[in-house]
């Protein structure tokens, strides 16, 4: 087998040049959305300092092959456990409640860790391995066994999942589509996989019905709070509730609205939107570059993710390919969600856009997600690029 030793020729440049950019975008916007001053500091800085700390934890990640990271996948996968259920016993100077929710670890001298963020990617690493065991296990293929399959990956995605969306409904739908997207990849039959997603796509239409035409109903029987409809309600209609919950969202279709094709220009923006450096940076984006930035910030995206898609077709390791489907199921959410917020395709959830939105653990989750996509690179000589032959005689 023909391998090279030589480290340059071991790292993915395509994904560093597609990092580079978003860590260029990323810093211009976000010098752009802190002008609003809602919120005190020099977030650029600030960034800089996480893509720093990102970078370190690619380099650090990239060293373990697919092997190392399969051995530490129950540790990682407890230790987030841990620090989910730490946030509900821990004392308010370390775990303080922000905007009514605990979500953050406070660490003196270095900010929050919310360790939610990173808890995704160990889920990802967790049932990746799940689904290569119980393939390497079980060679032939029934729907009990695909169903006790789908049992192991629901298990093991229930216990993150029921202790993140107490406090923060957002990152639970990224476990969501998460789970789903492996799921989709992990050769259960879709005689099980069609009838489960229809149910569970009826009960969500249901619920989305009542609380627009029944809200009585959900206050009566599931004792849903009605403040917690307001959500709904600005983003179906968020003009008539621009002074209220939908003025964020109103906001923010202004912003992009007003750019127009080529935008304002740097700085120069004119509408005020809360949390334009964080959750509604592609608001900045859309008032100061128009249709040509935003469309460019999305190509970026979609580059991205061909890059990986073509990453988990090209490995030769089932290991690496689920947690290439994982990271890319994770990313694309979070991108179509935060846009859709943005421009009322989708209701507000507070997702950051990846890479873009200022957010230390955001950020340091993604590089970690992007250490184990540099790591399959790395490794090459050993995953990837070999035939199917030389893989199965290792």
């Amino acid at each position: 087998m023909d391998q090279t030793n030589r480290f340059s020729d071991r790292i993915d440049w395509t994904l560093c040049f597609l990092l580079l950019l978003f860590f260029l975008i990323s810093c211009t916007a976000i010098y752009s959305g802190q002008s609003s001053d809602q919120y005190a500091g020099n977030f650029v800085i600030k960034q800089i300092v996480n893509y720093v700390i990102g970078i370190i934890i690619v380099a650090a990640v990239m060293y373990f092959d697919s092997e190392q990271i399969r051995k530490l996948t129950w540790f990682l996968y407890g230790l987030g456990i841990i620090l989910l259920l730490g946030l509900f016993v821990a004392p308010e100077s370390i775990a303080p409640e922000r905007k009514g929710a605990t979500l953050w670890y406070v660490i003196p001298g270095l900010g929050s860790v919310q360790p939610s963020e990173f808890v995704k990617v160990f889920l990802i690493i967790a049932l990746s391995k799940i689904i290569t065991d119980h393939n390497q296990k079980y060679l032939s293929k029934t729907l009990g066994l695909d169903f006790l399959l789908l049992i192991k990956l629901g298990a093991a995605t229930s216990l993150p999942l029921g202790l993140i969306i107490i406090e923060d409904l957002g990152t639970a739908l990224v476990i969501v589509a998460i789970l789903t997207g492996i799921i989709l990849v992990s050769g259960i039959s879709w005689k099980i996989l069609v009838p489960i997603y229809g149910f569970l796509g009826a009960i969500a239409g249901t619920i989305l019905y009542l609380v627009i035409q029944a809200p009585e109903i959900l206050e009566k029987y599931l004792g849903v709070d009605p403040y917690q409809f307001s959500r709904i309600y600005s983003w179906l209609d968020p003009v008539n509730h621009k002074q209220g919950a939908g003025m964020q969202l109103y906001n923010s279709m202004m912003a992009i609205g007003s750019g127009l094709i080529s935008g304002k220009g740097f700085t120069d923006r004119q509408v005020y939107v809360p949390d334009a450096h964080t959750d509604f940076i592609f608001s900045v984006i859309g008032e100061e570059y128009g249709f040509f930035g935003a469309s460019v910030v999305i190509s970026l995206f979609f580059l991205l993710i061909y890059h990986l898609t073509k990453i988990a077709l090209e490995t030769t390791d089932p290991f690496n390919t689920y947690i290439c489907v994982g990271i890319i199921s994770m990313i694309t959410f979070h991108v179509f969600q935060n846009i859709g917020m943005t421009i009322q395709v989708l209701p507000i959830t507070g997702i950051p856009l990846p890479f873009i939105s200022y957010g230390g653990s955001s950020l340091m989750g993604n590089m970690l997600a992007m250490g184990l996509i540099f790591s399959m690179r790395y490794h090459h000589k050993t995953y990837m690029f070999s035939t199917d032959s030389n893989f199965l005689a290792k």
